[in-house]
């Protein structure tokens, strides 16, 4: 389990077995992000978004977006005060985009890299 603040990547075959319950028929995870209590999932055929709410966490919205409904995409890079940085992902459907922040502990580049690769093919 990360430590408060801290955010690291995910084996993709561990998040595989530990999700398999979400993945459809032959859906392989190609990586996966662990922020805080949140972890998100990138499949060969959508990003998944685990949201866990509530005091204990034991109650989880997941969120799928296929990548072909991603208009765009920005990442804001941390900063030398400001630590974090951000992913923004915007859905057709919706002006509002979905933001997840990142600390040190992920290579937000290696992030933009794999959501490029699937938005973009």
């Amino acid at each position: 389990m990360a430590l408060f603040g801290n955010a690291h990547t995910v084996d993709p075959a561990a998040a595989q077995r530990d999700y398999a319950r979400l993945l459809g028929q032959g859906e392989q995870v190609h990586a996966a992000y662990l922020l805080i209590r949140d972890t998100i999932l990138f499949t060969d055929r959508r990003l998944v978004l685990v949201d866990k709410q509530g005091i204990t966490g034991k109650k989880v919205e997941y969120h799928s977006v296929p990548y072909r409904s991603i208009t765009h995409f920005a990442v804001e890079t941390a900063g030398t005060f400001d630590l974090d940085a951000e992913l923004k992902i915007w859905v057709s459907g919706s002006a509002t985009p979905i933001q997840k922040t990142f600390t040190k502990g992920v290579d937000i580049y290696e992030v933009q890299a794999v959501l490029t690769q699937y938005v973009a093919g």
